[in-house]
């Protein structure tokens, strides 16, 4: 059981950090717009797989599809089209970088509309040194206006803002019914996609070139990245909780980055591991996952004449 949820876990690491190099291959041939759509349609497929295998129940009140329409707009089809576009003027280990601030957003927008999640020092300071990092990752060029990616990388914070009152809207009204993970997974993906195929007559245009590379990037992006992912990450929480499953959080952008350097030649620049290490150290303060240095027990105080070994410490007594 525990080397299976280790596999889930560096498997899910690897399928959500190397998403946005299969984003920038498929844009390749396809629009941003054509890749989300593929991305969604693949990923409700994957999902209707494993509702059958695992013999899940659809849920089928009314209400709740509704509000896991508003968390399929804001997790799905919102975030995905930006991260999309973006990467068409971003390198692939950007967009995985700009991906990990998920965490902070979610704790800010958690800050204002849950009364457990306001913001005490600790999380203040998570928060700050995050945002410091993300500055850094913007560089002083981007902050000026040049370089032309400024748009992009904001692209990239709109959509895991999205990310952000996307988790806090699940936590408030879709988690009290007590539903299976894998069953809201499937209902968002699938209403997802269903406003994708809606739109396909404004999409087809211009027509999408696809060849091996961008097919299979279109496959793991859909099958793996959207769908299967969901299944590993429920197993993981189930298995290790929440707190340790959010660790793949600092693995992302890890595989994100390797995979764009090694297998798209990106180039890395010096802002960017520095504004990802930032970054992750924030989310780690905020969250209350900092190693603390160990604190040195008090020396012993020396016993009086007189003293009974009976009265020492276990440890004296042993001694003597």
């Amino acid at each position: 059981m525990r080397v299976r949820i280790g596999a889930q876990f560096v498997a899910l690491a690897c399928a959500w950090g190397s998403s946005f190099l299969f984003i920038k291959v498929a844009l390749e041939g396809l629009t941003p717009a054509q890749v989300v759509w593929g991305r969604l349609v693949l990923g409700a497929l994957a999902l209707c797989a494993v509702m059958a295998v695992t013999r899940s129940r659809i849920p089928r009140d009314a209400g709740l599809w509704l509000r896991l329409s508003v968390v399929s707009v804001l997790l799905c089809v919102v975030p995905f089209l930006l991260f999309s576009w973006a990467e068409q003027h971003l390198d692939s280990g950007m967009a995985s970088i700009l991906n990990a601030t998920t965490p902070l957003l979610t704790l800010a927008v958690g800050a204002v509309a849950l009364a457990d999640e306001r913001l005490d020092r600790r999380r203040t300071a998570g928060l700050l040194t995050g945002f410091a990092g993300v500055l850094v990752l913007i560089g002083p060029g981007g902050l000026a206006g040049g370089g032309g990616h400024l748009l992009a990388e904001l692209a990239c914070l709109g959509a895991t803002a999205c990310y952000g009152v996307a988790f806090v809207y699940l936590r408030r009204y879709i988690t009290p019914y007590g539903l299976p993970a894998v069953s809201v997974a499937f209902v968002q993906v699938t209403i997802g996609a269903l406003i994708m195929l809606a739109a396909t007559p404004w999409l087809a245009s211009p027509a999408p070139r696809v060849d091996t590379p961008i097919a299979l990037s279109m496959l793991a992006l859909g099958a793996l990245s959207t769908g299967l992912a969901y299944l590993w990450n429920n197993n993981i929480v189930q298995a290790w909780g929440a707190v340790n499953a959010a660790a793949v959080t600092y693995l992302t952008p890890v595989v994100g980055v390797t995979a764009g350097v090694v297998l798209l030649g990106e180039r890395l620049t010096w802002n960017q591991p520095l504004g990802a290490v930032l970054v992750i150290a924030g989310i780690m303060a905020a969250h209350g996952t900092l190693p603390r240095p160990a604190r040195r027990r008090a020396a012993a105080p020396e016993p009086t004449v007189g003293t009974e070994a009976a009265d020492l410490p276990v440890e004296e007594r042993a001694a003597r």
